[in-house]
C-alpha cells in the first residue's frame, strides 16, 4: 500500500508539469495584454513600461523558465490586477472559502443522491422512481449559473427568504443558495449511478442468498447490496468534484461569494496570467489527490481489492 501510494504521488509531477506547459502557452497565446481592459485606456508608453516592469518583453522561453523556476520554490509571483497582494496570498484568502464552499455541496450531493438513487432502486418502475428520475434529470440538465440565478429569484426575489448574494461563512444562511446550485447537479449524478449500480447488484447470486436466509429487505439494501454499488458511485464522485470546483467558478461569480472560482473568472477576463496559472496549478493538486483518495476508498468498500 504504501509503495503504491508513493508511486502514485510521484506520478503527480509530471501531471502538474504538463497542466503548468499547457496552461502557459495558451494565456501568452491569447491576444492582447493584461492592461487592454483597464477602466481607463493607457497610453502605449505605459504599457510599455509595465511589460518591461513584469518581464512581458522577455522571449517566451525565458519567461517560461524563469515563472517554472519560481513556481517550484512555491512563489507564484505578483498580481497584474491586485498589485498590492502577491498570488500566494490571494489563494491562500480564497482557497479556504471555496473549499468549504464546496466540500458542504459535496457533503449535501452524497446525503441527498445516493439515499434518492436507493430509493429509486429499491422501488423500481413506481411512481417514486419516476419522480427520482425527473429530479435527477432536472438536476443533470441545468447548468449550476441558472441553478443560482432560478434560486435567487425564488428564495431572495420571490420570497424574499434569503439575501441575494455575499458571504458571511458557511454556516451563515447567505451559503444556502451557492451550495444547492452547486450541490444539485452532482445529486443528480450520485443519484442515477447509485440507482443503475444498485439495480445491478440487486440481481446477482449473494443478494439472492441473504433473501433467502430471512433478512430484512432493509438488511439487505443496506448491509450487503448499498456497499457493493458504491464502488462506481465513488469513481464517480471523484470525478463529480471536478464538476463542483468549475461550477463554483460562475456560482461565486454571481453569488458574490469570495472564493478562488470568482478569482478564477476575473484572471482570465482581466488576463492576469500568474493568478491564472496558481489557480489551475492548485486546482490540478487537488483533483490528483482526490483521485488517490477514491482510489484507496476501493480497498475499504470491497475486501477483495488489493494494491500492491
Amino acid at each position: 500500500m504504501t509503495t503504491y501510494i508513493l508511486r502514485r504521488l510521484l506520478w503527480v509531477l509530471p501531471s502538474l508539469f504538463v497542466v503548468f506547459t499547457l496552461t502557459f502557452v495558451l494565456v501568452h497565446a491569447t491576444p492582447g495584454s493584461p492592461w487592454d481592459e483597464s477602466d481607463k485606456p493607457l497610453p502605449a508608453a505605459v504599457k510599455e513600461s509595465l511589460a518591461h516592469q513584469y518581464h512581458l518583453d522577455d522571449p517566451l522561453p525565458k519567461q517560461y523558465f524563469d515563472y517554472l523556476a519560481n513556481v517550484l520554490r512555491g512563489d507564484f509571483g505578483p498580481s497584474y490586477r491586485s498589485v498590492e497582494r502577491s498570488v500566494s496570498e490571494i489563494i491562500g484568502a480564497t482557497l479556504p472559502v471555496s473549499a468549504q464552499l464546496g466540500l458542504a455541496s459535496m457533503l449535501f450531493a452524497v446525503v441527498v443522491g445516493v439515499p434518492l438513487g436507493a430509493l429509486a432502486a429499491v422501488k423500481h418502475n413506481t411512481w417514486i422512481d419516476y419522480v427520482s428520475s425527473l429530479v435527477t434529470v432536472t438536476g443533470l440538465a441545468t447548468p449550476p449559473f441558472v441553478r443560482v440565478s432560478l434560486l435567487i429569484v425564488f428564495f431572495s426575489l420571490a420570497l424574499g427568504w434569503l439575501p441575494t448574494g455575499g458571504w458571511e461563512g458557511i454556516f451563515d444562511v447567505r451559503a444556502i443558495i451557492p451550495i444547492l446550485a452547486i450541490g444539485l447537479g452532482p445529486a443528480a449524478i450520485l443519484a442515477r449511478y447509485t440507482r443503475s449500480s444498485l439495480l445491478e447488484v440487486n440481481g446477482q447470486d449473494f443478494i439472492r442468498t441473504a433473501r433467502a436466509k430471512g433478512l430484512t429487505e432493509t438488511a439487505v439494501v443496506v448491509r450487503h447490496a448499498l456497499k457493493n454499488a458504491l464502488i462506481p458511485v465513488v469513481t464517480v464522485a471523484g470525478v463529480t468534484l471536478a464538476n463542483v470546483i468549475t461550477g463554483a467558478f460562475f456560482v461565486e461569480r454571481i453569488y458574490s461569494v469570495p472564493g478562488i472560482g470568482r478569482q478564477f473568472v476575473d484572471s482570465v477576463s482581466g488576463r492576469d496570467y500568474p493568478l491564472l496559472l496558481g489557480i489551475v496549478l492548485v486546482f490540478a493538486l487537488l483533483i490528483s489527490l482526490v483521485n488517490l483518495l477514491v482510489d484507496l476508498s476501493y480497498g475499504f468498500l470491497d475486501p477483495r481489492i488489493r494494491y500492491r
